[in-house]
């Protein structure tokens, strides 16, 4: 409880033993909790909306992507313990000191979109439940519900995760009992669409809102004590606690989103509630709050590791994060209310292309973890003026990202840029899978071929 109240000491560098304190069962409610917002049951809506499936079909693509993209996701977080680093400082370890920066700022500036969506989002949740109140008064509540754990830091977030595992996860289970006791017969729900190209549609996304997690979910693993044993729990209870709370979230909105008859889905779920709809849209608007926090909070982390990166010499502390926090989080709120509505649905759009940059990244850094280092990394030459053992720059980790990128374009599919091959795949968006098989076997041949020719015998740098 003492820890409640302090802002976290601790920043972009490693953990001391002596600090690890982190629980497993923590990360669980850390991912289950701000998973249960109205974003994720929105998107499990999309596939009996937008997709057309039964509901059956959209439970099981929905399950399938999720695990899928969950065991990436968690592969990430169980890189926490045994370095004590945040995600993109451990970037470094494959791209080099300067080689990680593009990448880095490129994960803040999809942090700052997130989080001015989540506004925006958070936003009209409330303005359903009193629809006298404005937009700019709507958003003004949900950020200054986001500041607390987002200035705070590690210890809020996580109290506030507890708390949501428990309001929105009863909030999700009254929606649910609502659904089954008033319209318990579905016409269709268990019928075959024979709608493959909405079944891997509905799949790929939901994948990519768990791979979505991968640059920030060691930031919050980092705390737990070193060693195999937490190395596993992390992935487990990152895991369990995502893919099961998306699930939730999402399985309701596939149910809602069968009810919908052309509706929003917010005005579905409202009608299907009636006077229960209230707590429940204010639970969720309480989940994206902090959900909002979680992506300032990882933000700030990255932002600090640019600029550590061209000041080597100065400690980024906790002043440093305070002051970063602050400027990501007015910059968030300007974005979610000077901007006109038809810029933030553009912007939403551009995130889905910059989600495109995650997938050769996420491919090089668990190869490079699990398959080449098996974990064994410098954690001193991350934060070295030559990047220590790793340089500067490594090129085959930048020539192999660019090549990952670039091979996912003719299978993209989203509302500004169609791939040809997506477009025979009648808009499936398999991109991801393309650059997720292509680019692990590119990475290490090039590796190799590299290691053998500029170091003596091929030791390992």
């Amino acid at each position: 409880m003492e820890r409640i109240g302090t802002v976290e000491a601790e920043t972009i560098y490693p953990i001391p033993a002596a600090r690890r304190h982190g629980r497993p069962r923590d990360l669980f409610t850390v991912w289950f909790g701000p998973n249960l917002m109205m974003l994720t049951v929105v998107t499990g809506a999309l596939a009996t909306t937008l997709f057309g499936l039964s509901l059956l079909e959209g439970l099981l693509a929905l399950l399938i992507g999720n695990l899928v993209g969950g065991v990436f996701m968690a592969l990430h977080a169980a890189q926490g313990p045994r370095l004590g680093v945040p995600q993109m400082i451990q970037t470094r370890g494959q791209f080099g000191l300067y080689g990680a920066v593009p990448i880095t700022a490129i994960i803040v500036l999809m942090y700052v979109g997130f989080a001015a969506s989540n506004l925006v989002l958070g936003a009209e949740g409330l303005q359903a439940c009193f629809p006298t109140l404005g937009r700019f008064p709507a958003i003004v509540i949900i950020q200054i519900v986001s500041i607390a754990p987002a200035i705070l830091g590690y210890h809020v977030i996580h109290v506030a995760a507890r708390i949501l595992t428990v309001v929105c996860g009863a909030a999700v289970l009254v929606c649910l009992g609502y659904v089954a006791l008033y319209h318990g017969e579905m016409h269709g729900a268990t019928a075959f669409t024979n709608g493959w190209t909405g079944f891997l549609r509905t799949l790929s996304l939901a994948a990519l809102w768990q791979i979505a997690y991968a640059p920030y979910v060691s930031d919050s693993s980092r705390y737990l004590p070193a060693g195999p044993a937490s190395e596993r729990h992390a992935f487990l209870a990152c895991f369990s606690g995502s893919i099961s709370g998306s699930m939730l979230a999402m399985a309701l909105g596939a149910v809602v989103g069968s009810l919908a008859g052309g509706q929003h889905v917010v005005q579905s779920l409202m009608g299907v509630l009636g006077v229960a709809a209230i707590p429940v849209l204010l639970a969720f608007s309480l989940g994206i709050a902090v959900a909002n926090a979680m992506n300032v909070y990882c933000g700030a982390l990255s932002t600090l590791t640019v600029a550590q990166t061209f000041s080597t010499h100065r400690h980024h502390g906790q002043g440093m994060r305070l002051a970063v926090t602050i400027v990501l989080l007015v910059f968030a709120f300007c974005m979610a209310t000077l901007m006109a509505d038809g810029f933030m649905a553009a912007y939403s759009e551009f995130l889905e292309l910059l989600m495109c940059v995650m997938i050769p990244w996420t491919a090089i850094n668990l190869t490079d973890y699990y398959l080449l280092h098996h974990g064994e990394y410098d954690v001193a030459s991350f934060f070295k003026r030559d990047g220590g053992i790793y340089g500067h720059w490594n090129l085959p980790a930048l020539i192999c990202y660019v090549l990952g990128l670039v091979i996912q374009f003719p299978f993209l599919s989203t509302a500004l840029y169609t791939g040809s091959m997506a477009r025979i795949l009648g808009g499936v968006d398999i991109s991801w899978v393309v650059s997720l098989l292509v680019t692990p076997p590119l990475y290490i041949l090039s590796e190799r071929h590299f290691r053998s020719r500029v170091l003596p015998g091929g030791e390992n740098a």
